[in-house]
């Protein structure tokens, strides 16, 4: 019989536990000693990073047009068919996640085409507006 003390919720109580033989045929398992050495483990470098992709560049929305930086909602435009505009003036405003967004001109020029409408919804990418 061995004895031991036990506190349960902050109550201590003495408790004697009867040993009985294993049944024929159970074995008993032994627990780890603590200063066993643990295993040792081959650390392998990270992977790398990805190469960040370059921005996307007016070019791509075609010649002389002001493509959209991101997928968003186009809430205004601020320029009109004909109007003349300088580089780096405010075009469109858009809107991504509650988060409003300006688009500048690249260059100065004629606002020759307007391609969306407050309202509309684009990809990153499209054409906005054209300006030659």
């Amino acid at each position: 019989m061995r004895t031991f003390r036990i506190t349960v919720d902050g109550t201590p109580y003495e408790v004697q536990v009867e040993e009985l033989d294993p049944a024929p045929g159970v074995t008993t398992q032994q627990a780890m000693p603590a200063s066993a050495p643990r295993p040792q483990t081959e650390r392998q470098p990270a992977p790398k990073a990805a190469a960040p992709q370059p921005p996307k560049t007016q070019a791509q929305a075609g010649a002389g047009e002001v493509a959209s930086p991101l997928s968003a909602t186009v809430v205004a435009i601020e320029v009109q068919l004909g109007q003349q505009v300088t580089e780096g003036q405010q075009v469109v405003v858009l809107e991504a996640m509650k988060m409003h967004s300006s688009v500048f001109a690249p260059h100065a020029g004629t606002v020759s085409a307007i391609l969306v409408s407050p309202g509309t919804s684009v990809s990153e990418g499209q054409a906005l507006l054209s300006i030659v």
